[in-house]
């Protein structure tokens, strides 16, 4: 994760609503106060809940089997129910999610459970709140969640390190669950009832995944659009292509907004008087890129927010109105196409950068720069190595930029007949997002070489502030490599 997040704040008060960026303030110890409503509400569903069984009604996952076995019934007692519910999902594979995104995850599912529409009991969601009180992650596999019926297998890796089973981070560190559990002072979650069940049956890591990416990509989408003006400065180009005219008669009110924040950062641009009347497409038609950009993430913003603050989990329990409703409000598709919106958006941006880049290094269009934006060519190679792996990064974000959300196999013996992918479409758009950095990273690197390299400063206060800002990022004893992340952190902090 990038070293520059925003400080956990004191405190988080439920009900209120949770954003991708507040998401990110779960990478460290984060109180969350539950107002007396949610607390009464989460109670009154659990008694509701009990209130059903003695009275014999059929609950999903409570009374039966899971999935097609709803058929047959579940164990008699609700601790060993929720054993069986555990002991099948255990099956997660891959790499473990970082401590930072499992935490956001649990945070979204509290976010749910809160509503008091799933019949957990208090101390089950006291628990999440304990934790996020501390710097416990439990260990979460990338794979095992199709989107459907919640993130079953993630989630429930994450409860067997709450119990103090398997392993569990403090911090960035691995250990025993319940080892870290003894280290923060935690004690193992106790399970019974439903509390299993709806720990797990809901997309809270699909969503959670969704909005830390949503969250950097708005990020990346303010800093290319400084990189731009950036480039136009050390440049020396007319700034034409931004004029209000031109976005006025277009009609797209997102891309006439970073016309406007171009403008602004040009103000005090000098042109050169030696570029040609209209530039290549990477600088003339910038604004349309980017706005289109900030389009899609602002259609995937009002859906993921809507996501996080929704109730994930089936079945649901009004008890005001003596309802058990059983549907499908576990099934991802919403955040599924929109992560996979954003992915493609952030490799178009990657492709926007690239392409800047490659104008920057090229002295039959670069204003007469060094070739590479070498000092001595031949001697030195400027930063020739950086075009090459912002050229690997472009396309490893094209061919991962693949729909997932409509990958849909059958499984669960037909019972998800259809599943949206939406886990996978949301950590891809994570990955995608953080690739970006690199390459907008990349691209600031260049920027400051060329005028290491050249005669030329930009003149506008916006671009000079950018430009010094990025100058500690590059230094003789520093490897290019170093040099692209912190340039990527420092956008973060500076766009």
């Amino acid at each position: 994760m990038p070293s520059n997040l925003p400080p956990s704040p004191a405190e988080l008060r439920f009900p209120s609503v949770l954003t991708p960026e507040t998401l990110e303030t779960a990478a460290g110890p984060v109180t969350v106060r539950l107002d007396e409503a949610s607390r009464a509400a989460v109670a009154r569903s659990h008694d509701y809940l009990h209130t059903c069984i003695a009275e014999g009604r059929e609950i999903y996952g409570t009374t039966t089997g899971f999935g097609p076995l709803v058929v047959y019934a579940g164990q008699d007692q609700g601790a060993d129910q929720c054993e069986n519910v555990l002991c099948h999902l255990e099956v997660g594979q891959g790499p473990d999610l970082e401590p930072p995104v499992v935490r956001a995850a649990l945070l979204t599912r509290l976010w749910s459970l809160a509503k008091g529409r799933s019949g957990v009991a208090p101390a089950a969601v006291h628990a999440l709140v304990a934790m996020l009180g501390t710097s416990f992650a439990p260990v979460m596999p990338e794979y095992g969640s199709v989107g459907a019926s919640g993130d079953l297998a993630p989630l429930a890796h994450a409860l067997r390190s709450l119990q103090g089973r398997g392993d569990a981070y403090v911090g960035t560190t691995r250990m025993t669950a319940a080892k870290a559990l003894a280290e923060t002072g935690l004690l193992p979650v106790e399970l019974t009832g439903r509390d299993a069940l709806g720990m797990v049956n809901g997309t809270s890591v699909t969503a959670a995944g969704a909005g830390l990416a949503l969250a950097q990509l708005h990020r990346s989408v303010a800093a290319g659009t400084a990189l731009t003006a950036l480039l136009a400065g050390v440049l020396g180009c007319r700034p034409d292509f931004t004029a209000p005219e031109i976005f006025e008669a277009l009609g797209h009110e997102d891309t006439a907004e970073r016309a406007a924040d171009l403008r602004e950062r040009l103000t005090g641009h000098e042109p050169s008087g030696t570029r040609a009347l209209q530039e290549p497409y990477t600088l003339r038609c910038a604004p349309h890129i980017l706005g289109a950009a900030a389009t899609s993430l602002r259609h995937a913003r009002q859906v993921v927010t809507d996501d996080l603050n929704g109730i994930s989990d089936n079945p649901l329990l009004f008890p005001e109105r003596d309802v058990v409703a059983h549907g499908g409000n576990f099934f991802g598709q919403q955040v599924a196409f929109v992560a996979d919106l954003m992915s493609i958006t952030a490799a178009q941006l990657a492709n926007l950068a690239e392409r800047q880049l490659d104008l920057l290094i090229d002295p039959r269009r670069n204003g007469g720069l060094n070739p590479m934006l070498a000092e001595d060519p031949g001697r030195d190679h400027g930063v020739q190595g950086i075009q090459l792996a912002a050229t690997s990064l472009v396309v490893a974000m094209r061919r991962a930029a693949t729909p997932a959300a409509m990958q849909s196999i059958p499984t669960n013996w037909h019972n998800q007949d259809i599943v949206p992918f939406g886990t996978q479409a949301a950590f891809t758009a994570l990955r995608q997002a953080r690739t970006l950095r690199l390459l907008h990273g990349s691209l600031a690197v260049a920027l400051r070489q060329a005028v290491h390299v050249g005669t030329r400063r930009p003149t506008a206060d916006a671009c000079v502030r950018l430009l010094d800002a990025l100058e500690p990022t590059v230094a003789p004893d520093r490897p290019w490599a170093v040099s692209v992340r912190d340039a990527a952190d420092v956008l973060d902090r500076a766009c």
